[in-house]
């Protein structure tokens, strides 16, 4: 099915079904059900301020965190142009630093990042909103999550 959209003819979005809602949440789930923690859900509210922030980096793709977040937890993801990335890349990337992360310690192996997988499993956030980009000028494409209320909270671990 085609679209118009200010004029111009869009055609259809091959990747939305891999970029969906349900998609975003599948993946947060299956990685805090690994952890015993409960599932999140969508939030149209967070998407939004997700939605508006991908928005904004579209012209240049770089990896910099939002400000005023109303108490909102962030994941920020960046492919490189070529490649259609997708939920799952981001979401992956993220779990992915869950080998890095010491539960007995709560803290991220010797020069290693893991704050985007504890904000992934943070048991208390439990509303998400996602959204992707694909920036101009050929920069690649920009993913972020949201989580409500933020987690990796100092001194507290995620579960």
């Amino acid at each position: 099915m085609l679209q118009r959209r200010g004029g111009s003819l869009l055609g259809p979005r091959p990747h939305q079904a891999q970029n969906s809602p349900k998609d975003y949440v599948d993946l947060h789930n299956a990685a805090r059900a690994a952890v015993g923690v409960g599932p999140v859900t969508w939030d149209s509210s967070v998407q939004a301020f997700a939605e508006n922030y991908a928005r904004q980096r579209m012209g240049d793709c770089r990896l910099i965190h939002s400000t005023n977040r109303n108490n909102l937890g962030e994941n920020l993801f960046w492919g490189s142009a070529g490649k259609s990335w997708t939920a799952a890349d981001a979401v992956q990337s993220w779990v992915g630093e869950k080998n890095d992360y010491n539960y007995a310690t709560n803290s991220c192996s010797q020069g290693k990042v893991c704050g985007h997988y504890t904000q992934v499993v943070w048991r208390a956030s439990t509303r998400i909103g996602c959204a992707r980009v694909v920036c101009n000028n050929n920069l690649g494409v920009f993913i972020t999550c949201n989580y409500k209320p933020a987690g990796n909270i100092i001194g507290q671990k995620p579960y």
